[in-house]
């Protein structure tokens, strides 16, 4: 029985994990875009199941914290075979200045609003690097660096899925209202925007609103900010390690690059060489679409199993604070974006 209920939960998160996954399909059938991305669903899904169902027992959350883990760890593996170094040198390079300026600004002021709040270090952390590169896929990412919480990822996703929707519904009429050239939205909303499918959904927009269905700025420009999840995942090791050692959690011997050596998360490692592999072009365009997809896959399967941990009344006892802190970091990285579209307009075009 013991078994049972553990592969039990494990089944039921892949399921969740691919209907969520599969939704994404019908939302653009319905609404033309993807609302909500999949791992978002199942993660609302099984957390909605958490608060209506019996509580399942030690063997049932064994097996989600399996799927929360492992399937993470897959996800992120994975993830790391769609991105290229060689993105750097193409359309996106000009953004980089915004793009490193964006990092900076996100990450000051999540650590720095969130302490002056209340917010946990590491809640603050994930809102920093999901704002300022990826979303969903970076809150993942960094999670499993510093050892966040169940709660502490929920709570993260929760701060900054909210505005990441209000930025992809309305970054395409804001640019044509304020006569943004196609450059200066593509810079916007490819810096700006938080998870890869809303940048899509409100390219697909402009795109329409422009006539011009060939036009891909906004993905060219958060192909090169997604790919800074690589360097600031390394950047966050290293961090994270001092830490160990100034905490005692390390030798009082151990150098900083032993410390490193022995905390870095081979996930990670595995990642950059996914990276390295589709640099050289080792992926076709059927296997780079196969990764997409069972990255999503695995990235839904997992959030399905930290649902599982997540009750609504704590959420909304404790979740309200992380939520304005996304917000805040959501309104200054967005200022910025604007205000550098509107300075440099020359020099983006």
């Amino acid at each position: 029985m013991v078994g049972k209920k553990k592969y039990g939960a494990v089944a039921l998160c892949l399921l969740i994990g691919f209907l969520a996954t599969k939704s994404t399909d019908l939302q653009s059938s319905l609404f033309g875009r993807v609302v909500m991305g999949g791992p978002m669903v199942a993660l609302l899904v099984s957390m909605i199941l958490c608060n209506i169902l019996p509580s399942p027992g030690k063997d049932f959350r064994e097996g989600t914290t399996y799927c929360s883990k492992q399937f993470l760890n897959w996800g992120i593996i994975l993830t790391g075979g769609t991105l290229s170094f060689a993105s750097i040198l193409g359309t996106g390079v000009k953004a980089l200045p915004l793009i490193l300026f964006n990092i900076i600004l996100s990450f000051t002021v999540a650590l720095l609003i969130g302490k002056r709040i209340g917010v946990s270090k590491n809640t603050s952390v994930l809102v920093g690097g999901g704002t300022c590169i990826c979303g969903g896929t970076a809150i993942a990412t960094l999670s499993r660096i510093i050892k966040a919480t169940d709660a502490e990822i929920a709570f993260g996703m929760a701060a900054i899925f909210l505005f990441d929707t209000i930025s992809a519904f309305s970054y395409p009429y804001i640019a044509a209202a304020i006569g943004f050239t196609d450059n200066q939205f593509a810079f916007v909303a490819g810096t700006a925007i938080n998870d890869t499918s809303s940048v899509a959904g409100a390219q697909a927009t402009f795109q329409a609103m422009i006539g011009n269905p060939d036009f891909n700025g906004a993905l060219n420009v958060k192909l090169v900010r997604t790919t800074m999840l690589i360097f600031v995942a390394v950047a966050c090791t290293i961090l994270y390690a001092k830490d160990a050692k100034k905490n005692g959690e390390a030798g009082t011997n151990d150098s900083i690059f032993a410390v490193v050596r022995k905390t870095f998360p081979m996930f990670i490692l595995w990642f950059v060489v996914m990276a390295g592999l589709n640099t050289y072009g080792v992926f076709s365009d059927v296997g780079l679409k196969l990764l997409q997809t069972v990255s999503k896959f695995l990235f839904a399967s997992a959030l399905a199993g930290v649902g599982f941990k997540i009750k609504f009344k704590d959420v909304f006892s404790k979740g309200l604070k992380p939520i304005a802190l996304g917000g805040i970091t959501w309104a200054c990285v967005a200022l910025s974006s604007y205000l550098f579209a509107f300075l440099f307009a020359g020099y983006i075009g």
